[in-house]
Parts: structure tokens; C-alpha cells; sequence
């Protein structure tokens, strides 16, 4: 068996135990978009992939190429379930006639009684699309084969960018779409490019023509929420760098307008969140949505954090999540972006059969989706698992104690195994599977053994360890007994 030093762990790229940010390390995520549906987190994301040159080079990020969207969720905030890609443009996508999909935004409505979903999505900076689903996850079909917002809609006329939306369902079922974006030509502190529209009862077309919001210093970024009554319409200011009456948001920094309507008219406010170089020494865009869950407000932004761990910024982005602070008046305090994240809402219970690509903190591992999902009854797994990667689970809740944990993973290797630490990487071993060789990545078995007993609350670490010249297994799921 040619093991490396067993102390010879794989390193974390940017997320280190026991912060919370980014919120994962293993796949980008960028300009963040929230959905709170049966107490549970979904955030849909940019899918951001490198790009190379002829050498093989990492170069920067064009944007052109990606056509998918990327989804994770939790119910703790500090365990993410990694839900893979939504093929959303594309020939292979659901909207076959859209070339990108960028900055997404998520609706849930009830319909006839029915749950409904629905993407929007930014053609580049073209046009718009829709998709919508009966599940937060899919599948996703264009309901209308072509784009809800395009050139054709009136009121758009002057502005560059018709991408980055965002939605709202009003208190009395009203949808509404905000989007837009871009500088005309010497129109840096004004540039007129936010537009808002109301949707039509299906929520897959739209209604009259698209109202101006007056937002200084427009970019891009355009978010809506509602709160106390309140209209809150946020957006990225652009990068002029001339001189800014005061007040003003800085170059590439969130601000806010708020209204009594949530088609205006708007009162602008003041900047909320700065740059993402302000924070963690690497700048770019600055992409955010606000959302509610369980009573406290938080915000999701994107900033360069994991890229810049391994060296190839470039404009590559991970999703981040802060809270944010309202005063008695309703105005938003000044957001501190952080490393440490945010604390749990709740702690998992480790009893529940837990998919393997829940993760709060990992390092070497990757996720894939399943061709044939009969013998998981799950539609992604752990992949890529190599000697000396490992995966974080926080605060998990044993109660009166565990004495069993069963993984259901699969390997066409030998002399595999995982071990089983509390609380931190080198933390006390309390159990270890030996990995059966299941003879191929997609023959998968339940594995059990025994654990010393586990009370209370704890964090789990599992340390993936074997034969280094290759990798060593894939794991679909687990339980403790």
C-alpha cells in the first residue's frame, strides 16, 4: 500500500475551518441569486468555469462561453448541498435559442394551487429569458421559446444592457421584473439604464411598457426586496473615476433606492456594501441579492476569494454570505463582508441520511451527476476523492450518542479507507471504514462500522486515505446510527 505521510492532508482552498466564506470552495458561483422555499436556502449562481488559451493557460474570464447555471442550498447556512448545473442556453440547454446564461434570478409562485418556479436569466447583455419547473431543482423547460424581455419591449430603449434580472411576487401575487444595465456615452453619474415591468399572471410575459429607476451611478446588479412596506431596489454603481458628488455610492460599490411602489417613484438612499477589494484584497465586479430566512436578513455577493487562493483571480467568483442590519427607520447599515460568514440557524441531525455533496468545508474533492441514479436515489456524488482530501460537516447533533455510521459509496480500488475525526481534521478518531473494492465507480454499496460513541454536538471530519498514485473512491451518501 503506498501511502503518503499519513499527516499529509490535502489544503483548503480559501474556506478553512471554522469559517463560513466562501460558501463553497470546490466549484465557483457567482453573482448570487436567493430563494427561500420550505425552510430552506437555495442559491442559483453564474457557473463560472476556467478558460484557457493555446498553451493551456488559465486566462481571464470572458464570460462567453458559459451557458449553465449552478444551484447549492442549505437549511443550517453553514452546510451546502451541491445540486450541480441547470443546462439553461444552449444547445444542449433548455433555452436553445439563448447563447449565455449569466445572473440569474429565482420566483416561486403558487398557481391554480400548484408550486411554481421561475428562472430569468441574461442572454449576455441582449436580452432575457425564462424558464420555469414544478421543483426549486428541475428539470426546466422555456415555457415561451424566446426572450421575456428584449428590444422589443417597450420603455428599453437606451439601454445597453438588458441582462441582470431580478423578481418580485408582491404580498398580492403581482410579479415583477427589474433589469438592466450599462454607461451611455458621458452619462456616468445618472445613466438612466434601470429599468422596472410588471409580469403577467403566468409570470412568462410582461405587462405595459418598463419604468426608468433613477439609480446614480448605475452599472449593473439590479436587486429588489420588500420589507415593512418598503420597496428596496439595490444595484453596483459603475467604476467612473472622476470626482462624485457627495454622497454618492463609490466606484463598484451597492447601493439603494426605496419606494412606497414597487414600481417607483424612488428615492435614492446610500451605499450599503464596498467593493470586494475593500474586503479580501482582491477587486472586480460586485454582484449581490438580499433575502429573509427565519427572521434575520443576509446578503449573497460574489467576490474572487477561492481564485485568488490558487493563484488565477482573473475574474473568477464564489458566492459569499454576510448579514445585514436594518436601524428603526429601516435604513441598511453599512455590510461588513467577512471571512468568518455567518453562525448556523439550526444543527444537522446526523441521523437523516445525509447526501455526501452537503459540505461545509472540504479540500481536493469534486462533485459529478449521476447517468443512473436507480441505486443512490440521489443525483450527485463525491468524486475525484484522492489520498489525503477530506470534507467538513458542521454541527452535527448526536443527541444521547451514535455508535454506527453506514456510507453508501462505490470503488474499484484496494486498501481504501475513510476515517472518521471530531471536531477538526487531527481531531479524535472515532471510527474508520475500510473501503470495499465494488468493482467500478458506479456499483454502489452500503458500508458500515462501528464508532466510539458520539454525544452532543459535534463537527465531523471525514479523511479520505489510500493508495496515492490514483483515486480511491466515490461517496453517495451517509447516516450514523
Amino acid at each position: 500500500m503506498n501511502l503518503k505521510n499519513s499527516n499529509q492532508l490535502t489544503e483548503p482552498l480559501a474556506k478553512k475551518p471554522p469559517y463560513g466564506n466562501p460558501l463553497v470552495s470546490h466549484k465557483f458561483g457567482a453573482d448570487p441569486y436567493a430563494l427561500v422555499y420550505n425552510d430552506r436556502v437555495y442559491l442559483y449562481a453564474t457557473n463560472d468555469q476556467f478558460e484557457y488559451d493555446e498553451q493551456g493557460n488559465i486566462t481571464e474570464n470572458k464570460y462567453g462561453n458559459i451557458n449553465t447555471l449552478t444551484v447549492i442550498s442549505s437549511d443550517d447556512l453553514v452546510n451546502w448541498t451541491d445540486h450541480g448545473e441547470i443546462k439553461a442556453a444552449g444547445p444542449n440547454g433548455a433555452a436553445k435559442w439563448a447563447v449565455n446564461s449569466w445572473a440569474p434570478a429565482i420566483a416561486h409562485k403558487v398557481i391554480d394551487g400548484k408550486d411554481k418556479f421561475f428562472i430569468y436569466f441574461a442572454n449576455n447583455g441582449s436580452n432575457i429569458g425564462v424558464l420555469t419547473s414544478d421543483s426549486p431543482l428541475g428539470p426546466w423547460v422555456d415555457p415561451i421559446n424566446k426572450p421575456i424581455i428584449s428590444r422589443d419591449v417597450a420603455g428599453v430603449e437606451g439601454v445597453p444592457w438588458l441582462f441582470d434580472p431580478a423578481v418580485l411576487v408582491d404580498d398580492d401575487g403581482t410579479g415583477y421584473l427589474y433589469f438592466g444595465g450599462g454607461i451611455p456615452e458621458g452619462q456616468f453619474e445618472m445613466p438612466n439604464t434601470a429599468r422596472s415591468i410588471q409580469l403577467s399572471d403566468d409570470m412568462i410575459s410582461v405587462v405595459g411598457e418598463a419604468k426608468p429607476i433613477p439609480a446614480p451611478f448605475m452599472f449593473e446588479s439590479g436587486g429588489i426586496n420588500k420589507r415593512n412596506g418598503k420597496y428596496y431596489y439595490s444595484y453596483c454603481s459603475n467604476f467612473f473615476t472622476g470626482e462624485r458628488p457627495e454622497g454618492a455610492p463609490g466606484a463598484g460599490e451597492i447601493a439603494y433606492l426605496i419606494s412606497d411602489n414597487p414600481m417607483g417613484p424612488w428615492t435614492y438612499q446610500k451605499s450599503i456594501l464596498k467593493n470586494p477589494g475593500h474586503f479580501f484584497d482582491v477587486s472586480g465586479n460586485n454582484h449581490h441579492a438580499m433575502f429573509e430566512f427565519n427572521g434575520t436578513w443576509y446578503i449573497a455577493y460574489h467576490a474572487q476569494t477561492v481564485s485568488a487562493a490558487m493563484g488565477v483571480s482573473n475574474g473568477y467568483r464564489s458566492t459569499h454570505l454576510n448579514k445585514v442590519y436594518f436601524d428603526e427607520n429601516g435604513v441598511i447599515q453599512d455590510i461588513v463582508a467577512t471571512m468568518e460568514g455567518v453562525e448556523k440557524v439550526k444543527n444537522l441531525d446526523p441521523f437523516e441520511t445525509i447526501p455526501a455533496v452537503t459540505i461545509a468545508w472540504q479540500a481536493g474533492v469534486r462533485v459529478r451527476e449521476l447517468e443512473n441514479q436507480a441505486q443512490t436515489e440521489l443525483r450527485h456524488v463525491l468524486t475525484d476523492i484522492n489520498h489525503g482530501d477530506w470534507v467538513g460537516i458542521a454541527s452535527a447533533d448526536f443527541g444521547d450518542g451514535a455508535q454506527e455510521i453506514i456510507m453508501k459509496l462505490s470503488s474499484e480500488t484496494n486498501d481504501s479507507k475513510i476515517e472518521i475525526h471530531l471536531d477538526q481534521l487531527d481531531g479524535e478518531l472515532v471510527g474508520t471504514i475500510d473501503v470495499p473494492n465494488t468493482g467500478g465507480s458506479n456499483n454502489w454499496v452500503d458500508v458500515s462500522t462501528a464508532v466510539s460513541t458520539i454525544k452532543g454536538i459535534r463537527d465531523i471530519y471525514f479523511v479520505f486515505k489510500g493508495n496515492a498514485d490514483q483515486p480511491l473512491l466515490e461517496l453517495a451518501s451517509w447516516s450514523f446510527k
